[in-house]
């Protein structure tokens, strides 16, 4: 039987970016400097969001944006239908715990077990629950550690540190997920094999994601829709629905009948700053 493609109904947004931009320096001043402007993007609740760009684009600010880590200076951030970042709204980093972040290093704790720091969030927040811990433990066994909670990240190989990141990031079961380049720096085998790891996760979790890549066959193979951002200040100049059915296998992506043609049409628009 065909898989059925993912759909999003326009009527779930959950995350949308209004005029956002970032700038250095003050606005007025000749020598502000804008990373992003005018940048307009709604996300859909269980939407997995690729969002590739050119060098200097924005790419990692827009994320750091939305995990209000970084004030924008000019548009607003509406999550859940209520602005929840904006010029004169306080920073409310990761929204109350709405917002998970894994960034392009793991930055587990070198000093905590597997087990230590996939717990770490839950315990910040109070006490686990019972069923904050029989989560912790599903998702531990979901990325391939279960035989591991007990080692150290130093004795772990990188693909092994990425999988306990990603499990620490859901075990406190944020609704959206940021992902900056997660799988960048690992050998071709093993981001194969998180890619499909990622999206067996997404399949059973849902969370609405927004992953940077820079690599165009990752992008096509892991979202729904693909964002480029490109110039300076960084701008989306296209937004892709890819028509590709799910499950889908990373490895052969290449063989999908429509997979030339989103490539070639993303690949020109990283080239030339605009679509094809």
């Amino acid at each position: 039987m065909r898989p059925e493609v993912h759909a999003i109904a326009p009527s779930t947004a959950l995350l949308q970016l209004h005029k956002l931009g970032v700038c250095y320096g003050q606005d007025r001043a000749a020598t502000a400097r804008w990373i992003l402007r005018e940048v307009d993007l709604t996300v859909h609740d269980g939407e997995f969001v690729t969002i590739m760009g050119s060098s200097g684009a924005g790419k990692s600010t827009l994320l750091n944006v939305v995990a209000q880590t970084l004030a924008p200076s000019a548009g607003r951030i509406v999550f859940g239908g209520r602005t929840v970042g904006g010029e004169g709204l306080p920073l409310r980093p990761g929204s109350g715990r709405q917002i998970g972040y894994v960034t392009q290093d793991d930055n587990l704790l070198p000093w905590r077990t597997v087990w230590d720091n996939v717990m770490f969030p839950l315990t910040l927040a109070g006490k686990p629950s019972a069923s904050d811990v029989a989560r912790a433990r599903r998702l531990v066994e979901q990325v391939g550690l279960a035989q591991w909670t007990g080692h150290y990240p130093h004795q772990l190989s990188g693909g092994m540190r990425k999988r306990a990141s990603l499990a620490r990031t859901l075990a406190y079961d944020p609704p959206v997920v940021l992902m900056d380049e997660p799988f960048g720096a690992l050998d071709a085998e093993t981001r194969a094999q998180l890619q499909s790891d990622l999206l067996a996760l997404w399949a059973s979790e849902r969370k609405t994601v927004l992953f940077v890549t820079h690599d165009i066959n990752e992008a096509i193979a892991l979202g729904d829709r693909v964002v480029v951002l490109c110039g300076s200040p960084g701008r989306v100049v296209l937004e892709r629905r890819l028509d590709i059915p799910r499950p889908r296998d990373p490895e052969a992506i290449f063989k999908a009948p429509s997979f030339a043609g989103h490539y070639d049409a993303i690949r020109s628009c990283l080239r030339g700053g605009s679509p094809p």
